[in-house]
This record gives structure tokens, sequence and C-alpha cells, in this order.
């Protein structure tokens, strides 16, 4: 929190946070209004008998409100707990009580309805709303830092001695990770591990008060806590607040930032935006198109390779940077310098192509436990397919079965009262992160899959998944992928298509008048879908090719519990929702497998 107020008294009537106001980002505060407000809460929640070490929770969307809340608990030296508005009932339930939150601040009057029954003995301080309620309601925020404001008056300097007796070990956080598999784990962040993380993520990353950044990832997540929101705030950098996920593409035109943080499906999205409008220009745009392409790759190549580009090719670059690529990059503003991609792995080619067309994606690597980063690329020094060089402060070692420790000062305190699970994944000060990985000579490092996903075939070879699905979400056609076939003869695929590609095939065979379901089940859809997901595994070895798949109507949601709220695809549920249709896969598959001898490449429409 000093780090914060030092800020504050630097940068004084400087804006800091954004947001809109009637559809343009009019709204703002400064520095100094952003630090009093936080000031105010502090002292409110004094009053309500909150003190250190207690845990409060936050069930917001992002906004600054959240930010006031989140410096507000940490001024005092409580504990910030987060809650992602999309869970369920059940599941904010389930961290109110594991964590026995004092109080927790929510955003809207569905959030309040769904913990409303909680006050009273789960809830001892209550509930203070971020809106302005009608009579019987909570404590609004405004009121609730009325309520600071008297109580500071009669404390003389307890907002001052409250912040000075926050030590850089004290609990900052307690963050449930959202998880693919399990109940979730509350993990255990100190001020320290957030403190030394960004300022090693600076080391490879330098911004400054000049930049500025949209956050649209949930603050609930650690990703965009720490990426979004501590590091960006601990050098100046101006926040501006999306309004929702849906007007994100808008809001990024308005705002014009220097940096986004995003997560994977994020530029898939972009990626199968940009192709859908190619198709649907003329022959020579899409001529034009792909001779950039070609152009900027050549000159990507030689530019992460450090090597001179020739006039020739560098005059050619400039005119497919302001032919074609300037388009792209006014869609994402015009002035970013950079985006920042976690969460999830990012697709190789997918990165290639960004920076082909002058878009610089920074891809990390990091846990919750970590909080987060223990590698990232630099603008300096990158390679696509790793997630870079590992940060100031942390060290790393690969295990002989290829797993990731890392140990150093960001490292999680721990499970919330799960010792056993803490004892499971620290040992002799090393926090194993069941991810499997290597460095390559020159120290970057590559991350191949989960440990706990690695799909080991009937025939014993060890397939990681997440390789190959990454190949094929490279291709626009696919929109979400799951590859499966653990004791299996072979893989198989659960396949979400981007629904317009479809459409457009549709279109042009004649048969746009059907349902979409019906166009996933034809023999000449699922032909056109082999032939592309064909060319996406050239290079594997036979037994890391996708021999069958099935062709799903509706994305993976959140909603549905299949994704996390950073798009991560829960595996497992998902494994479990399709069973049935996976093993009529396999059973129609493996006739052909004994009759042919070998798999064939088959789709089925579900």
């Amino acid at each position: 929190m000093q780090v914060f107020l030092h800020r504050a008294r630097f940068f004084g009537q400087k804006k800091a946070l954004f947001y809109k106001v009637n559809g343009s980002f009019s709204g703002s505060y400064t520095w100094c209004e952003w630090m009093e407000r936080a000031r105010e809460v502090t002292l409110a929640l004094h009053a309500l008998g909150i003190r250190k070490g207690d845990p409060v929770g936050i069930l917001a969307e992002n906004c600054p409100e959240w930010t006031f809340a989140d410096l507000g608990i940490l001024g005092l030296g409580a504990v910030t707990v987060p809650l992602y508005p999309t869970s369920s009932a059940e599941d904010t339930r389930y961290i109110i009580e594991h964590a026995r939150l004092m109080a927790l601040f929510v955003a809207t009057r569905d959030q309040y309805e769904k913990v409303r029954n909680f006050s009273g003995s789960f809830l001892p301080g209550g509930l203070i709303m971020f809106f302005a309620g009608g009579p019987g309601d909570p404590m609004s925020l405004a009121a609730f830092r009325e309520k600071g404001r008297s109580h500071g008056g009669s404390q003389g300097d307890l907002y001052e001695q409250c912040v000075k007796d926050v030590g850089p070990d004290d609990i900052a956080t307690v963050i449930y990770t959202s998880g693919t598999t399990g109940a979730p784990k509350g993990v255990m962040l100190t001020h320290r591990n957030f403190i030394s993380n960004y300022q090693g993520a600076f080391q490879h990353i330098r911004i400054d008060d000049k930049d500025s950044v949209l956050s649209f990832l949930p603050l609930s997540h650690v990703f965009e806590r720490l990426a979004g929101y501590y590091y960006q705030a601990a050098y100046g950098v101006s926040i501006y607040y999306a309004e929702n996920f849906s007007t994100v593409a808008e809001d990024i035109r308005k705002v014009r930032p220097t940096i986004v943080v995003a997560v994977p499906r994020f530029y898939e999205k972009a990626h199968a935006r940009i192709l859908e409008q190619i198709q649907k220009a003329s022959k020579f745009k899409r001529w034009l198109f792909d001779w950039a392409v070609r152009i900027g790759t050549r000159v990507a190549q030689m530019k992460i390779r450090k090597q001179k580009v020739p006039l020739w090719l560098a005059f050619y670059y400039r005119i497919a940077r302001r032919l074609v690529f300037s388009k792209i990059k006014e869609a994402m503003g015009g002035r970013i310098r950079f985006f920042i991609s976690g969460g999830a792995p990012l697709s190789k080619d997918l990165a290639r192509f960004f920076y082909a067309a002058d878009i610089l994606i920074l891809e990390g690597y990091g846990l919750t436990e970590t909080a987060p980063v223990i590698a990232v690329n630099s603008p300096g020094d990158l390679k696509f397919g790793t997630v870079g060089k590992v940060i100031p402060g942390v060290r790393v070692k690969i295990a002989p079965d290829g797993e990731i420790l890392t140990a150093g000062p960001c490292v999680m305190k721990g499970y919330h009262k799960n010792e056993a699970a803490t004892a499971d994944c620290i040992k002799e000060g090393w926090f194993h992160t069941g991810d499997i990985g290597s460095f390559d000579d020159e120290g970057f490092l590559r991350i191949t899959d989960r440990k706990k996903d690695i799909i080991v075939l009937a025939g014993g070879k060890n397939v990681a998944p997440q390789n190959i699905e990454n190949r094929m979400l490279g291709d626009g056609l696919f929109s979400q992928v799951v590859v499966l076939g653990d004791k299996r003869p072979y893989l198989c695929a659960l396949i979400v298509l981007n629904k317009n590609e479809v459409l457009q095939f549709a279109a042009g065979a004649g048969i746009a008048s059907m349902a979409y379901e019906t166009l996933l089940e034809r023999p000449d859809v699922n032909a056109w879908v082999r032939k592309r997901l064909e060319a996406t595994m050239d290079g594997l070895a036979n037994y890391e090719t996708v021999k069958a798949f099935i062709l799903l109507p509706q994305e993976f949601t959140q909603a549905s519990g299949e994704v996390t709220p950073t798009m991560k695809i829960k595996r497992r549920v998902v494994m479990k929702a399709y069973q049935q249709a996976i093993d009529e896969l396999y059973r129609s598959t493996d006739q052909e497998w004994a009759a042919r001898k070998g798999p064939v490449m088959k789709g089925v429409g579900k």
C-alpha cells in the first residue's frame, strides 16, 4: 500500500483511472482522488470492527470501485478475497464460508440477490454495495466512505498507523483458483509476493506514465490483478475499464491504449475476424493481404534473429504496413505498443501472424500460486513458441520427469486451511507447478503440457494435447478444440467451429438454408473440415495426429462449467459431458480400424 501512496504523492492530480459515462470514457479519478477513496474504505472497515488479517470479499466486475475496495482492505492489513462475478451461488457460498468472510463488497443488484441471504451469520460485517440501493438495502459505497471520513476524523492518524503496521510478509489476498479439476483452493499471497513479481516483470517489460492499458480480464483472477492493475499502477500507467466483454473491440478503438492484457482466446477471435473479412474481400485484396503477410513474416523472422533487414525488403514492408497492416492496427486503437498474453498457451502460429502484421504479443507464464509471473518474453528478446526467459528473482529448474519447479519470493505462502495440499506441492522449498517444460539453449522456457493432461495411448505413446490443439487453433476455422485419447488406440477431438466460416462455406455450396446443426452432420462439410484439420497436422508423428472428431454446435462456456474465467477448457468436465458421444465415436471408428488395419480420419456432427 505504501508503494501506491508514494505514487499518488508523485503523480498528484494526474488522471489514473478512467471509466465509461454515456458511452464515452469521460469518467475519471486522479491519483489523489483514488488514494483518498481507498483511505476512506480503510477507515470505514476499521469502524466495522474489521482488523488486520481479517478476510473481506469483493464480488464485482472490473471498475474503479473494485480498486477502492481492494486498496482499502490492503491499507488496513486485512485480506482481499475476490469472487468471480460469474460464479454460481453454490461456488460463491463455498468461498464465503471457507474463507469466513467478515464483509463483502458487491457491485450489482444481481450479485446482491445472489448473496443477500448469506449476510448475518456468514458475513458479520454485512454487505457494502457499489450502487445506491433503496430502503432496506445494505449501505452503499458512498455512504460507507462517509462513515470512514467520520471515523477517521475522530481517530487522528489512524490510517497512517494502519498502513505502517502492514508488513511485506503479511497476507494480502486469498485467491480461490477456478481450477480445471476439483474443489477450488485458496491461494494465500503476501504483499512481498506481488511486489517482487511486478518488479521482476518490469526488468523484462518496461512501462511508464505515458502508457495506458485497457482492463477487461476479471480482476478476480491473479493475471489481471498483477499484470493489468498492480504492475501498471506501480509505474504510473493510466488504467481504462472496459464496459464489459462484449464492448472490448469498441473500447479499444475509443481508448487507443498502448498496452492490452489478454488471454489467447482474445487473439484467436481477433484472428478469425480478420480472416473472415479477407475472405469477403475482392480477389486483388486477398492477393495483397497474402503478399503483405509473406513480406511481414520474412521481416519478423529477421528481426527475431536480430539480422539486418535488406533495404529492398524494408521498402516492401513499409508498403505492406501502409496498405494492409495499418488497418489491422487501427482496429486495435492504432497506438498499441504490445499485448501481454497469459492464462493459457498461445498458438505459435498466431503470435507469428500478428508479429508479421506489426503487432507484438508478449507471451508469459505463471500460476496463481506464483503471483503469477515466472517467465515472460520481452520486446527486445523474444521467441515465439516459448514463454520467454525467467524474470529476475525467480528460480526455475526442470525435474527428471520434465515438471517445472520454481522457487523465490513470488511463491505463495500456502493454501488456506489446507496444509496437506500445500505440503504436496511445495517440497524442499520448490513449488511443483504441474506443468511439463524445458529450456532451450538460449534460456527460453517452453511449456509442452500439463502433467495431468498428458495422454498415454493404448500403444504406450505419450502425447501432449496442448501442442496439437494450438496447431489446430492456428487455423481460423477452429474456434475451440479438446484433443482426447487416453488409453485409446488413437486421438480424437471435440471441435467447435467458427460458425461464420461454416455459413460462408454453406452459402458457396448452395446449402445455406439448412439449420446449423444439420450442416455439421453433412458429409461434404465433414470432408471440408477434415481437409483443413489434416493441414494442421503436417509434420506430426502419425500417432500424434487426430484420427476422428466430433463437431459441436455450441461453444464451451463458463456458464456451463466447461471453461475457467480465463477461458481455459476444463478437460475433465468436457470429457464427462460428452463421454457417451466419445464412446460412440470410438466404437464406430474402431470397426474401420480393424477393417483397414489403421484408423481413418472421420468426422461426426453432434
